[in-house]
């Protein structure tokens, strides 16, 4: 019975160990987007009915002084802000509940208001979870600053597509597909993501510029969480010699522009990752669900805080980049709509926009349900 209890409630254990953990990243990567919602629309002064983090019962909660009830609901898994004049938590509006709204509720509900600040209302989500990132890590850089090396080639592993190419030890990447690489952790970023892809390098050899070509292949690596993960590789090696390795610190402005130029390339590896796995070129088990983040938070806990705040970040820009999604109901499929209305000059048909919003809730079920059982079953 004692290791029993001593399982669920020690630092390692299940309770602390991970359901802590992975409640505060959720709680607050949610509790950032939904507060976009709320802050940018009171702004715009649409009325807000409810603030919620979690769906399905309310355990407890209270009334402000504009009417708003703020609560912390049962199912901890998301949230919502429901505004004036709404029928569900996706903003779609009520006829019937419409016809009994004062004259007063009527001017700041939601579906009365202009489109500019509907579609403001709507991005405020997504982008708040973008900008809890840029906090984060210009934080990060301003306290702890960052390691860089040269970008070096110390060695090249026999048989690689490095060695293939003709890459010499001495080489010095200078760019590839264009992009110019100032460190060797340029050279890794661009390199992981684009496995299979045909690459053009240019490197510097004997003071002249060489151009090589070079296709990453996919190699099996463990993360500092040790998850596996499988990233393109060339086969490349660096070293303390060649690489030089320094500590680069940052003032508070200087580290604000980096946590920026960090923000831009996380939402960029998102974002083509997504379209890489559309098409049937990324492992689906790098794709999980509350069972997988849970696990991340609890081997980031026992890392330490600072690394559970970054896993904050990083979760927070892919639930930024998921919501831009054009799909209904999520916050992009709003926009495609809100971006409709702006042209025709008029609203989508309820007929249209139910039928599409019924595909779009499949589809995100469907999302759902696959990484559910990736947690569970599939890898």
């Amino acid at each position: 019975m004692i290791d029993f209890l001593t399982s669920i409630f020690s630092t390692n254990g299940l309770l602390v160990g991970t359901i802590v953990p992975f409640l505060f990243v959720l709680t607050v990567v949610v509790f950032v987007h939904e507060m976009g919602h709320y802050l940018v629309g009171r702004w715009c002064g649409i009325g807000v009915k409810a603030f919620s983090i979690g769906f399905g019962p309310e355990l407890f909660g209270f009334n402000d002084r504009h009417g708003t009830r703020w609560k912390l609901s049962a199912i901890p898994l998301g949230g919502y802000v429901k505004f004036t004049g709404d029928m569900s938590v996706t903003s779609t509006p009520d006829p019937e509940s419409t016809e009994h709204l004062s004259p007063e509720e009527l001017r700041v509900a939601f579906h009365t208001q202009p489109v500019w600040k509907r579609a403001a209302t709507v991005f405020a989500g997504p982008l708040f979870n973008f900008l809890l990132t840029i906090a984060v890590f210009a934080v990060m850089f301003s306290g702890f600053g960052r390691y860089v090396m040269e970008p070096m080639v110390a060695d090249v592993r026999s048989d690689s597509p490095a060695a293939i190419a003709g890459f010499q030890p001495g080489d010095r990447f200078v760019s590839i597909d264009g992009t110019q690489v100032r460190t060797f952790g340029d050279v890794q970023r661009i390199v992981s993501g684009r496995a299979g892809d045909e690459l053009s390098f240019v490197v510097r050899r004997d003071e002249e510029e060489v151009t090589l070509t070079a296709t990453p292949e996919l190699l099996e690596q463990k993360d500092a969480l040790g998850n596996t993960v499988r990233i393109g590789a060339i086969g490349v090696i660096n070293d303390q010699e060649m690489g030089q390795p320094r500590l680069i610190e940052f003032g508070p402005l200087e580290a604000l522009g980096e946590a920026v130029g960090e923000t831009g390339y996380v939402i960029y590896r998102t974002g083509q990752f997504l379209k890489r796995f559309v098409a049937g070129r990324e492992d689906r088990c790098q794709l999980g669900g509350p069972v997988k983040i849970a696990d991340m938070a609890g081997k980031a806990a026992q890392l330490g805080f600072e690394w559970l705040v970054q896993l904050v970040a990083l979760l927070s820009v892919g639930i930024g980049v998921l919501n831009l999604l054009p799909i209904p109901p999520l916050d992009g499929g709003h926009l495609v709509f809100y971006a409709i209305e702006a042209v025709m000059r008029r609203p989508v048909s309820e007929r249209v926009m139910d039928a599409v919003y019924r595909v779009g809730l499949f589809a995100v079920l469907a999302f759902m349900g696959f990484v559910f059982w990736n947690d569970l079953f599939g890898c």
